[in-house]
């Protein structure tokens, strides 16, 4: 696992969009993990290998070594992140949480996966490349993205594995598709780097359409108005939340044009959607049932 693009350990990657890896990790990993790994299977004489999994920390700026990916179901040494009405994030399990969020979600509005204007795939000025890295202080602007932000994090936190989304929502529609990243909010002010005052810096993110919320093989309608469960599984992270940064989550139900739209209105195919089937919804989130799992690792000083 390395902090890259698509192809992009074969050059130098000492940075990824504005963030900066204080080493070219393209290159520790042609020579440190691929080179090993092609003379143990080539040559005669096999050299050991380091381990089973090589994976690059994001925030600690470093590279670990382990026997096997973390388990995908957190059993021990969770991180549990609540969701409030007060719009904040809240890694105690005792605090309140009581209480709703709503937006409204209009397809006709969809919220862009980059800030506007979206250029296409290799058009000069197209960021589609780093589109995973780029600052996402353009959604949570929006009033259609439900946003929940930490406090000031005082202590690192190590996170890893994939994230465990449980959110528990109502719909005014009868279908609707449910985006939730997770994402590291840098200070304010970073002096050394000015232009990372305030990024918002996406660590794993994912969408689930609601109507594969029981089965992906049978897809049904939503219940207007009635709560519902919707629980996913964001992609591995392996990330170092740093003292001075916050945790964000935001919640919005369109990505495009990355994910098509989503006409809100179950049909039985959306490709064939007509256009009077596009109707804005309400969508309110239970706060006191909405929550990330993911597990917690010992932070590591680089």
């Amino acid at each position: 696992m390395g902090p890259w693009n698509h192809g992009g350990e074969i050059r130098d990657a000492s940075t990824l969009s504005p963030i900066r890896l204080h080493s070219d990790t393209g290159l520790y990993f042609r020579r440190t993990i691929l080179e090993p790994f092609l003379a143990h299977y080539l040559k005669d004489d096999a050299i050991p290998l380091p381990g089973r999994v090589s994976a690059y920390r994001s925030g600690s700026d470093m590279w670990e070594t382990r026997s096997a990916l973390p388990e995908q179901d957190c059993t021990q040494d969770c991180a549990t992140l609540h969701l409030t009405a007060q719009h904040q994030l809240s890694l105690n399990a005792s605090a309140s949480t009581a209480g709703s969020v709503s937006y409204l979600a209009d397809p006709a509005h969809p919220v862009p996966y980059v800030q506007r204007p979206v250029i296409t795939r290799d058009a000069p000025g197209s960021v589609w490349d780093d589109w995973l890295s780029t600052d996402q202080r353009n959604a949570a602007s929006r009033p259609d993205v439900a946003t929940f932000t930490s406090p000031v994090l005082t202590k690192p936190i190590a996170l890893d594995g994939q994230p465990l989304v449980h959110l528990t929502a109502t719909t005014t529609g009868t279908d609707g598709d449910f985006v939730v990243k997770l994402i590291d909010v840098y200070p304010d002010e970073v002096p050394e780097q000015r232009e990372l005052g305030g990024y918002q810096l996406m660590v794993s993110s994912d969408i689930l359409r609601g109507r594969y919320r029981k089965s992906f093989e049978h897809p049904e309608a939503i219940p207007a108005g009635k709560p519902q469960l919707y629980q996913f599984r964001l992609p591995v992270m392996n990330h170092t939340f740093r003292p001075g940064h916050r945790i964000m989550v935001q919640v919005q139900s369109s990505w495009f044009p990355l994910y098509d739209r989503n006409p809100q209105t179950y049909v039985s195919s959306i490709f064939t959607a007509p256009p009077e089937a596009y109707k804005p919804a309400t969508i309110t989130l239970d706060t006191a049932a909405s929550w990330l799992t993911v597990h917690q690792a010992s932070p590591v000083t680089p």
